[in-house]
């Protein structure tokens, strides 16, 4: 039975005549613009408690304490605005009125486009709430990304968006899957992205966050998903920002660990090549969802998202960053990254990746086209590839990118890219790594 999404008035509406539903909005970056919505859906006395936008510095630090990053739209800040707006909900309304109510506290904090266009609109949103009255707090935040090119419309999403994630705190709770896809309800394809998500409380007991941001990758709300050495979810840019980011590529189905003992020499040899600073490395494994060779995906009902899971968890216990993608091609990689405005990026790859990529025949018309496109996004940015060697035991020959097949209408651009050292062999490797790769 398919789910009967509201309208955004209507999903006001309906928890402004909620007797049990009493709150605090805060926002900051884009006016209040989730406020608004349930004031002009009507009864928000039932609702709203206060509402606020405190968009001064000065204001902002006296309230919710300064940022020793100096960056106020941040998960952090919005975690300190979550808190604080909460607390002042148990501290000031007492009695006999308010014992019937389930409090809750909305907040965000968000960057629009500017007016001379130079940013990139993002922001966190998020909801502490209680479920019952006298219960302990839950909370849901999560991080956005914003596509509209005209700030009125990043506006109204934001509105929307808000809306969205009351709603389901309060009547989708206890389904995550559907709480995550309601958060888009009304919202057109592309306007926005929800690249990271986090719960916590007693509402969410036995909810995995990483199968919460595995799915949001299912349903095409995100390309990507980065988890920390503690397997918690991350946004990509607090952790890559200016950093020198070196990825083994895998895919989630193969049975054995990889070969780590090469990926440590590819590892070596990029701190080398890139003169690589102590403390500005970030080591990464990526954990595909697809075939890394093809394009032929699976489907979201093929893909067991609690074994991709148990395969991230268990590269990040080997002390690693952890992404989880679906992207079939490296240079789809590349460009992920490049929106965290990395120093450098180096991928260890299998030959055999390169050796797709490179042959005419593995593709349809435009070869020439997708293979300059495939150059343009993948070389742009301080990419560089290093290849595994791969031992071929038809002939027990050893392939690297000296003896790799090549079709002649890739080659010159193959042998400008080794020329150049934007692909590169792993060196100093020995039998034993060979035959394990």
């Amino acid at each position: 039975m398919e789910r009967e999404i509201l309208d955004t008035k209507r999903k006001a509406l309906k928890i402004n005549l909620n007797e049990k539903i009493y709150g605090t909005f805060a926002e900051i970056g884009a006016g209040q613009e989730v406020a608004r919505n349930f004031f002009t859906a009507g009864a928000a006395a039932g609702t709203v408690a206060k509402t606020m936008s405190a968009y001064d510095m000065t204001f902002s630090d006296a309230i919710y304490g300064a940022e020793a990053s100096g960056r106020y739209v941040s998960q952090n800040r919005l975690l300190r605005m979550l808190e604080h707006e909460f607390s002042l909900l148990n501290e000031r309304l007492l009695g006999e009125k308010y014992d019937h109510r389930t409090f809750f506290a909305f907040a965000n904090t968000v960057t629009t486009l500017n007016f001379k266009r130079t940013n990139e609109p993002h922001g966190w949103v998020g909801i502490c709430f209680k479920t019952e009255p006298g219960g302990l707090p839950n909370e849901i935040f999560f991080h956005v990304r914003l596509f509209d090119t005209d700030v009125n419309m990043q506006q109204r999403v934001l509105g929307i968006i808000g809306v969205n994630l009351v709603y389901a705190a309060f009547y989708h709770y206890h389904e995550p899957k559907v709480m995550i896809e309601s958060l888009v309800d009304n919202l057109t394809v592309g306007s926005v992205e929800i690249d990271l998500i986090s719960v916590k409380g007693p509402a969410f007991e036995g909810v995995n966050n990483m199968l919460l941001n595995l799915y949001l990758i299912m349903k095409d709300f995100s390309a990507a998903a980065i988890f920390d050495e503690d397997s918690h979810p991350r946004q990509a840019k607090d952790l890559l920002y200016k950093k020198d980011i070196m990825i083994l590529r895998t895919k989630y189905g193969q049975k054995s660990l990889p070969n780590f003992n090469l990926f440590n020499k590819a590892t070596d040899q990029f701190k080398r090549t890139n003169q690589v600073q102590d403390g500005n490395l970030a080591v990464m494994i990526e954990v595909l969802l697809t075939n890394v060779l093809t394009d032929d995906q699976e489907t979201p009902d093929d893909i067991d998202l609690e074994a991709v899971a148990l395969r991230a968890e268990e590269m990040c216990a080997t002390g690693n960053l952890v992404i989880v993608s679906n992207f079939t091609r490296h240079n789809r990689l590349a460009k992920y990254l490049s929106r965290c405005k990395p120093k450098s990026v180096g991928i260890s790859t299998n030959i055999n990746n390169l050796k797709f990529v490179f042959n005419s025949k593995n593709f349809g018309e435009n070869y020439t086209s997708q293979l300059l496109a495939y150059v343009s996004d993948m070389f742009t940015q301080n990419v560089k590839l290093f290849a595994y060697p791969f031992l071929d035991k038809k002939t027990n020959t050893v392939v690297s990118t000296a003896n790799m097949p090549v079709t002649d209408d890739a080659k010159p651009l193959f042998d400008f890219l080794l020329l150049n050292g934007y692909i590169t062999d792993i060196k100093d490797y020995s039998e034993d790594d060979v035959k394990t790769a």
